[in-house]
């Protein structure tokens, strides 16, 4: 994985200001370091500014980033940060056309394929990716983002340059583009976060390109078209047909997620996403005579502390260790401390550039950073709890009926800190309601459903376009922090097509929640994994991280330069502290109850601070 930036401008020529534009460039690639550590590179020319950090994963010596391709006198350029997991395919097709190659890598496919097929050609892609594309012959500038979203690409237009880059920080190294939020912003923070609206940057006159989305930058115009979308349809296959090709699609994804000149590793948490993953990863290495190195996560002290409730039923270690015994894999159990939990809140802001999801982001943030030296490419089992429905939104009537979003359910939760008159500017409920019902609208229906099916198709749809990005987000930021590749063969975009027009009663058979799933995983699995109830990623029950949390917050409220003052109310504030804390009720997920909330706005006043975040 890397890290691109840039800018386009077809009027103004940067290159009679070489020493400023490449500063930029420069600067650009600086704060993009850690998403590439392995090389960086820049081009300036005067139209176009490209800069690219390099995470080597394949084709580790010729792969090198700006790339270009010459014909006729013209050159074309490419900086692109993802992965392609259908490059021999494309490759041999080219080669059948007559084009030539001179390095091994997925970037000069790419490029080539645009040369070939113009812009349209990100159809035939199978990847990840946020890709740039220097087109000197259309004068123009292309930005693609993958199907699912995997891959962030921010934008901003300013005195008609377009400015892109990998990460919001990125952005904010070109003169004009400015740290500020308008009520939206605030909003997408206090009403809506850590999800965030699809596009919105929260930053004033920041965007991001939406999934499935390519930007067309001209001289003139600045125009996103899509290239993919869901379409729903009746699904023909029997129940029989439709396991054996989710069996196909999930264990081809995962083969070809293998991909790498670097050593594979997985996330393992003992839960039938990860086990499966796992499983073919382990299997497909003992056919070349390796072992497969597998991690799982925790906390320091939970075997004492841990608390069973209806969204956490169980501990993950007595199943991570069957199932290290059933692959036989080399595994590494890896323990958050209390102390780093908290101390990382800080350091995950600077991976988002935004406040996140607290510690659940925290953790996953430390732990990354405890795999990425002994391995640089991990694939995991996020995104298929969205895709095949194990949610309990899915299925809880409460959630199901919840006529907003199933993981928001009550505002209350986040308002309780804040000042009145800051909640009646807010109008929360106005911003939430509008979000939800334009998202709602946007769902591909399919004519003659029965209104429970109907209802069904629009979870999914919010889960897609809200959760999932959430959780790809986090994924993405806490990987690439430690120049760690986190893969996700669930989020393939054949798996996600064929998945959406699959009724529940074959996705819940028997009322069993990923009935599909783990009947598409018979054999690979032991069926006390193959059919384990559904526990989320872990968290801390140890009292002394609320203890922490408290005495930083105290702290927030006798500083009076903090910033968040301006929206918190100090006696609430000091109210809710001292109560006891509600784990019940979750203000955001399954795992986001009262010692997240102290820890979301933790991070909001760092986040405001160090960012010097205006408000507008």
């Amino acid at each position: 994985m890397c890290g691109i930036s840039g800018f386009f401008h077809g009027k103004r020529d940067f290159t009679k200001e070489q020493d400023r534009y490449q500063k930029i460039l420069d600067s650009m690639n600086l704060k993009l370091q850690r998403r590439g550590p392995d090389d960086s590179g820049t081009f300036l020319s005067p139209h176009f500014g490209l800069a690219h950090v390099r995470l080597s994963i394949v084709d580790l010596v010729t792969g090198h980033q700006p790339m270009f391709k010459t014909d006729h006198g013209r050159t074309w350029g490419i900086v692109y940060n993802g992965e392609l997991y259908n490059t021999h395919e494309l490759r041999d097709k080219l080669k059948s056309l007559g084009h030539c190659f001179q390095t091994a890598s997925d970037t000069e496919v790419i490029l080539t394929s645009y040369l070939e097929y113009g812009p349209d050609f990100v159809t035939k892609l199978n990847g990840i990716f946020a890709i740039a594309i220097m087109d000197p012959v259309m004068e123009r500038l292309v930005l693609y983002r993958d199907r699912a979203g995997v891959k962030p690409l921010f934008y901003s237009v300013v005195e008609e340059t377009v400015v892109f880059s990998s990460q919001i920080k990125g952005l904010l190294c070109f003169p004009g583009i400015k740290p500020r939020v308008s009520q939206t912003g605030l909003n997408e923070i206090f009403s809506i976060g850590p999800a965030r609206t699809s596009g919105n940057g929260v930053f004033e006159n920041i965007r991001e390109v939406l999934p499935g989305h390519y930007l067309m930058c001209t001289s003139d115009s600045v125009r996103q078209d899509c290239y993919w979308k869901l379409e729903s349809r009746p699904h023909e296959d029997s129940y029989e047909k439709t396991i054996e090709t989710t069996a196909f699609l999930v264990e081809d994804s995962i083969k070809r997620q293998m991909v790498s000149d670097v050593p594979v590793c997985t996330f393992l948490s003992g839960g039938v996403d990860s086990s499966l993953v796992s499983s073919v990863c382990a299997r497909e290495l003992k056919k070349k005579n390796r072992q497969l190195s597998t991690f799982s996560f925790d906390f320091a002290g939970n075997r004492e502390n841990f608390k069973a409730s209806a969204f956490q039923p169980s501990q993950d270690r007595p199943y991570v260790e069957q199932m290290v015994s059933f692959l036989n894999s080399d595994h590494h159990f890896l323990e958050c401390s209390t102390q780093t939990q908290a101390a990382l809140l800080e350091d995950s802001v600077l991976a988002h550039d935004l406040p996140a999801m607290a510690d659940v982001d925290s953790s996953m943030l430390y732990f990354c950073s405890q795999v990425s030296p002994l391995c640089k490419v991990a694939l995991t089992g996020e995104c298929a709890d969205e895709i095949f429905g194990g949610y309990p939104w899915f299925h809880k009537e409460a959630c199901f009926k919840a006529p907003t979003f199933p993981w928001t359910m009550d505002l209350q939760a986040r308002q309780v800190l804040l000042k009145d008159e800051f909640l009646r500017e807010l109008r929360m409920e106005e911003y939430v309601s509008q979000a939800y019902e334009t998202s709602l609208a946007q769902t591909p229906l399919l004519p003659g459903e029965s209104p429970v099916e109907k209802r069904r198709r629009e979870i999914s749809w919010l889960n897609l376009r809200w959760f999932m990005q959430t959780l790809l987000n986090r994924m993405d930021r806490a990987s690439m922090y430690s120049g760690l590749e986190a893969r996700v063969p669930f989020a393939d975009h054949r798996i996600i097509e064929y998945l959406w027009n699959v009724p529940w009663e074959m996705k819940a058979k028997d009322g069993i929640v990923k009935n599909l799933l783990r009947q598409a995983g018979r054999g690979m699995l032991p069926d006390e994994i193959l059919f384990r109830r559904k526990s989320p990623y872990p968290k801390t029950y140890d009292k002394k991280y609320e203890d922490l949390l408290a005495g930083k917050v105290k702290a927030i409220l006798a500083d009076t330069s903090s910033p968040i003052l301006q929206f918190v109310d100090r006696e609430k504030t000091l109210r809710f502290i001292s109560s006891p804390s509600d784990y019940g009720k979750p203000w955001y997920g399954q795992l986001m109850a009262a010692p997240q909330m102290m820890a979301y706005m933790i991070q909001i006043d760092f986040w405001m601070r160090q960012y010097q975040v205006e408000v507008i």
